[in-house]
């Protein structure tokens, strides 16, 4: 089936800004609370709001096979479970609905009323149920900076790191959409030269650049999905802010990894892209460095080449752009992530989000965490406003965005804003 939404020349009736991440050929998928407090499955064009259950209340979905409900629900998990078939078809009528050639909707002042929402109209919501979430560790600068750090300079990756795309599962009930505050984080530390660990704030609080892709329904328990299916089984892609406590995490993670320095909170942008989208700006991964198993050999081009930027914003200051990388360093693509979660019989369901690690590229403007930029802390990276930071500190937002850019076309995920809060103290009630 042709992915005629792609369409280069299409463009919208609705009045758009030429440089939006979101032009008729994006189309993504999110969910938001309307003007009239009523939660809807949506979509976006430029800076307007779609209500998708409203359209097919009105019957602009008609001649495609949906239930009655499938849009008037708090999440798009069922959407997700009706397959690639069903994606296709939706977005390729919503771009048909709002092709500067058709009038339907256009010409219906009443209808365009009930569908059409500005973004200050609306409050976007966490787009999906996930169920479980999984965090992989894909990108090999990353891996090698941090190896060189804290272990041998010469052994900076370990043995299984070039034949596995390694991973661990995380805790899905802290993933939050952009927006949403988050706590500097409490545990246990072991400071420096100390023998006993004490219990207090992080004091080494940090963001990790990511994207995450989101599955739908997939394998039945034993039973693996081969490589040359997984982009069958993915929905979309959607920024992905992994906070991390640095100090705590080194105190924890042995001998079986990240905890409490990882589960504290997940930040992702609002709006899902689908793969369908992204679909021109396919490029090659980086050519393996041994020779891999079958089971995780790919052909053609797995990639996708999307520019990454992180800033930070100090309270009432200006933002500082501090890194830009792009999704296309990543050494395991998105197909071996989900060959690999799998090949043991590991059943995915609609809605599990799986986040790529943290995306480093080969130079120190393009290091993917404050960790790298500021190289532990030994090289505090310089804002806009005079100050300096080693570590994010309370009240600055860490504000991540990413876009794919071609000659005919911009296709972006918004951003993912986040605000570091002080320590949560409980209210004390009055008596």
């Amino acid at each position: 089936m042709p992915i005629t939404a792609n369409d280069p020349k299409r463009k919208t009736w609705l009045d758009i800004p030429s440089n939006t991440d979101f032009p008729i050929q994006n189309i993504p998928f999110g969910v938001f609370l309307t003007r009239d407090d009523i939660v809807t499955i949506g979509t976006r064009i430029g800076d307007y709001a779609i209500d998708l259950g409203a359209l097919h209340q009105l019957g602009y979905f008609d001649e495609i096979p949906l239930t009655d409900d499938i849009f008037l629900q708090d999440t798009l998990n069922d959407f997700i479970a009706d397959g690639k078939k069903t994606w296709r078809l939706v977005r390729n009528r919503i771009a048909d609905i709002f092709d500067e050639k058709n009038s339907q909707l256009k010409d219906n002042q009443d209808h365009r009323n009930t569908v059409l929402f500005t973004l200050d109209e609306i409050e976007m919501q966490l787009p999906v149920q996930v169920g479980d979430y999984t965090d992989f560790y894909s990108s090999k600068e990353h891996a090698t900076n941090v190896g060189t750090m804290f272990r041998d300079p010469d052994n900076a990756l370990l043995p299984n790191w070039l034949h596995i795309p390694v991973g661990y599962h995380g805790r899905s009930s802290s993933i939050i959409p952009s927006g949403i505050p988050v706590h500097r984080p409490q545990g246990q530390t072991l400071p420096a030269g100390a023998s006993e660990p004490v219990f207090g704030p992080s004091k080494l609080v940090d963001f990790e650049l990511e994207m995450a892709f989101i599955t739908t329904v997939g394998n039945p328990l034993g039973e693996p999905i081969p490589i040359d299916e997984a982009e069958d089984y993915i929905f979309g892609m959607v920024l992905f802010n992994d906070w991390s406590a640095r100090d705590i995490q080194k105190w924890e993670y042995v001998p079986l990894g990240p905890f409490l320095a990882k589960n504290f909170a997940s930040s992702i942008s609002p709006w899902i892209v689908t793969l369908d989208a992204l679909e021109p700006f396919r490029t090659k991964s980086p050519e393996p460095e041994k020779e891999l198993l079958p089971y995780l050999q790919t052909k053609g081009k797995k990639s996708f080449n999307i520019n990454l930027e992180v800033a930070i914003q100090p309270e009432n200051k200006e933002e500082t752009t501090i890194s830009k990388s792009n999704f296309k360093y990543m050494y395991w693509n998105m197909s071996q992530q989900l060959a690999h979660h799998t090949v043991n019989g590991c059943p995915i369901n609609s809605g599990d989000m799986m986040g790529s690690g943290t995306i480093s590229g080969p130079t120190p403007d393009s290091y993917g965490s404050m960790l790298e930029l500021s190289w532990k802390g030994e090289k505090p990276v310089k804002l806009n406003d005079g100050s300096e930071r080693k570590f994010i500190q309370d009240n600055d937002t860490v504000i991540m965005r990413g876009y794919c850019e071609g000659k005919d076309r911009r296709i972006g995920f918004g951003e993912v804003s986040t605000k570091l809060l002080p320590v949560y103290e409980p209210q004390t009630k009055k008596k």
